[in-house]
């Protein structure tokens, strides 16, 4: 017989005017705006599920929290709203943590909601309890990436706590907030009336009409000056004051891996991405400027070839004006000549009003300049784009893709060539249809992140451009999840049995890939992603020939189903017109 000390805890009436906390947080939600949460179950969280499987926000399972974590951060960047994930305590928490550090390196804005152990056996180390250096303190794991981490130890605090995380993640430059939930909080009684406050409406900062004149006039004065966009000109919607800004003052505009998609890949005042792999018209005119005007990028090492001199930048003599979100971005890597602390969408309109003040510039043959200098590069992979060698090159890949889909098409890449040559090389004409992991460059990324693309939006094509090795890393049970949820995303696969981009460096630098490669007996091993698709009951289809994968494309785009397309690929090095650090650090002994 079960005496009362162990007896299973019973459903209880709430008190008078009381609810159980998780239907009233639920509700919360929904009147947040929130319309789908991914995560997985745990023992500490299925009383908030309960309330989930009640109400009209769709509970996405990921069948690991990783996975999660990069839905949602992808879903936060297709729908501009913040990304919801839950997690249980302990191991569910800390699979998450990559997902989590990602979005935080990426400014994307997102709610982390985790269970915890009952807050009444803190200390005494219950099932799954991390207190090796603190009672409870799982969510310190959190500490070095979120924007704020919260520990919920009263019911009562539960309300103001989640209302701070949804305002933290989206206010100034955004991330990541930790809300952590010991679980007895959850089956709590909480006044009905508890969640009152919403969030705040943010006016977000812009600048003077002062500076604006003054950024204008330094612009104008200016005999070679250059836009430079950042991931903030996409998270802001900035992209047509960028446009309109660049064609009344005839200034070219250059881009950091984030800022793909900016301006129109034809557009005619276009040079391209920076840095190590950018391109050399972009790499050229930016280290020749007078004047850099910088909104929304950190000015980050692989964007700036690794911050070597007269490589992309020459800062100074190049003046730096840098706009950004977040002040603590100005002057860290370069003098920074002015700073402005402003969202891109804002500032760059009210440059643009300054810039009606001004007489037109004429940069004379600028544009033809900028046409020779990328059609120059261009030409270096030109045969590469028709090719029907098998394995298939990279870029006839990129080919066949970019004739099958729709203009709106979603990529979304993983990390190695499909990121790299993408930025270098795929042609954009939609903003914000370009997905990829910047900041932490995370692996796996590519494939999970398709699935919140998708959830935000149903309409358009969503595709995950991959390699084999992130498509493992991702761990490709998102193809079952893409059939639970009923997500037709496309997982093209660039299998050249390798951790490619790795595998090459090791290559360049050792003379030969141990370590990087996928093999067996010494011959490369492919595992058959296609069939594992099929099993899951999705599309799955195995590229023999060049002239197959335009074909496949086409039958996934017009499918109700997840497809796998798995490409046979030569792992090709992406060009590099740039620098980067550690190809001068690496050295080879006996």
């Amino acid at each position: 017989m079960l005496t009362d000390a162990v007896a299973p805890v019973r459903e209880r009436g709430s008190a008078a005017g009381t609810r159980i906390a998780s239907y009233l947080l639920v509700e919360y939600l929904e009147r947040l705006g929130v319309e789908v949460v991914f995560g997985l179950c745990g023992h500490t969280i299925i009383a908030l599920l309960d309330a989930l499987g009640k109400s009209r926000i769709r509970f996405v399972s990921t069948r690991h929290e990783q996975v999660a974590a990069h839905a949602a951060d992808g879903y936060a960047r297709a729908s501009g709203k913040p990304g919801v994930l839950l997690t249980h305590l302990g191991p569910g928490l800390t699979n998450a943590t990559t997902g989590v550090a990602n979005a935080a390196l990426d400014s994307i804005p997102m709610v982390v909601i985790a269970g915890d152990v009952p807050s009444h056996y803190y200390g005494k180390h219950p099932h799954q309890e991390v207190n090796l250096h603190m009672d409870a303190d799982q969510f310190e794991i959190y500490r070095p990436f979120c924007k704020r981490i919260y520990r919920v130890d009263r019911v009562e605090d539960l309300p103001r706590i989640v209302e701070r995380a949804f305002h933290l993640c989206q206010s100034g430059r955004p991330g990541p907030v930790l809300v952590d939930v010991p679980m007895d909080i959850f089956s709590a009684d909480l006044a009905a009336d508890a969640f009152q406050a919403l969030p705040a409406p943010i006016a977000k900062p812009t600048m003077t009409d002062e500076t604006a004149a003054k950024i204008v006039e330094t612009l104008a004065q200016a005999k070679n000056p250059i836009l430079y966009a950042g991931g903030g000109v996409l998270s802001a919607r900035a992209t047509q004051e960028l446009g309109a800004l660049a064609e009344l003052m005839d200034i070219p505009v250059a881009h950091t891996l984030m800022g793909t998609g900016c301006l129109r890949s034809d557009h005619p005042l276009l040079l391209g991405m920076t840095g190590f792999w950018g391109t050399p018209i972009a790499n050229e005119k930016c280290r020749t400027a007078d004047v850099i005007v910088a909104i929304g990028t950190r000015l980050a090492e692989a964007n700036s070839s690794s911050w070597y001199r007269d490589v992309t930048f020459s800062i100074p003599p190049t003046r730096l004006i840098h706009i950004d979100i977040d002040e603590a971005e100005i002057g860290r890597n370069y003098p920074t000549e002015l700073g402005v602390i402003a969202d891109a969408r804002l500032a760059l309109g009210a440059l643009l009003e300054a810039a009606r003040a001004f007489p037109r510039r004429h940069a004379g043959g600028l544009r033809d300049e900028i046409a020779h200098g990328r059609q120059t590069f261009s030409a270096n992979w030109a045969s590469q784009w028709n090719s029907d060698q098998y394995p298939l090159r990279p870029e006839r890949i990129l080919s066949e893709l970019k004739k099958a889909v729709p203009e709106d098409t979603f990529i979304v890449t993983d990390v190695g060539w499909n990121k790299n040559g993408v930025g270098q090389q795929y042609p954009f004409t939609v903003p914000g249809t370009f997905i990829t992991p910047s900041g932490l460059a995370t692996m796996g990324f590519g494939a999970a992140a398709a699935l919140g693309v998708k959830m935000a939006q149903p309409s358009r094509a969503v595709v995950a451009l991959i390699g084999d090795g992130g498509f493992g890393a991702s761990n490709p049970l998102v193809v079952a999840t893409a059939m639970e949820a009923g997500l037709p995303v496309i997982f093209l696969v660039m299998d050249n049995t390798a951790y490619g981009t790795i595998a090459g460096l090791t290559r360049q630098h050792y003379g030969w890939e141990f370590g990087c490669t996928f093999e067996r007996n010494g011959e490369p091993y492919r595992v058959d992603f296609a069939a594992m698709a099929r099993a899951c009951g999705a599309n799955g289809v195995m590229i023999r020939s060049a002239g197959e994968l335009g074909p496949a494309l086409g039958e996934a785009l017009s499918s109700s189903l997840p497809t796998v397309i798995q490409v046979p690929m030569e792992n090709a090095p992406t060009p590099t017109p740039g620098c980067w650090n550690i190809n001068d650090i690496y050295r080879k002994g006996e």
